[in-house]
């Protein structure tokens, strides 16, 4: 189970630090990705992160401006948003995939609640 939190609303040029912890004892073995859906729209990739941290991608968009991390004793993944903007608004939402990494939501096998950020102009 993944419970994401720490959306809100911001000005634009502001930051947020979203959060997602994973309930279980496996949560090292899966790679974790954040997705974005703005309404009207479909959902998208943000970031991703490998199982160890090693390795991170993120979509042309968040590059510069978005950080992902992940604390594995913590159960927890992370997307820290700076720079933020108007065209940042949308549901975030956090995803686990098992086996390898990607950036397509069909290959994720969980999926938290979702997070609304809003970007105000």
């Amino acid at each position: 189970q993944l419970q994401a939190c720490g959306g809100g609303l911001v000005q634009t040029g502001g930051s947020l630090r979203l959060s997602c912890a994973a309930s279980g004892r496996t949560f090292s073995s899966y790679a974790m990705g954040w997705f974005r859906q703005a309404p009207g729209k479909e959902r998208e990739f943000a970031a991703l992160i490998s199982m160890g941290g090693a390795n991170t991608y993120y979509a042309d968009s968040a590059k510069g401006r978005f950080t992902i991390s992940r604390d594995n004793a913590k159960n927890t993944v992370y997307l820290q948003m700076n720079s933020l903007k108007p065209e940042d608004t949308a549901v975030y939402y956090c995803a686990a995939k098992r086996f390898g990494v990607a950036v397509s939501a069909t290959e994720y096998d969980y999926w938290g609640q979702g997070t609304q950020v809003t970007v105000s102009s």
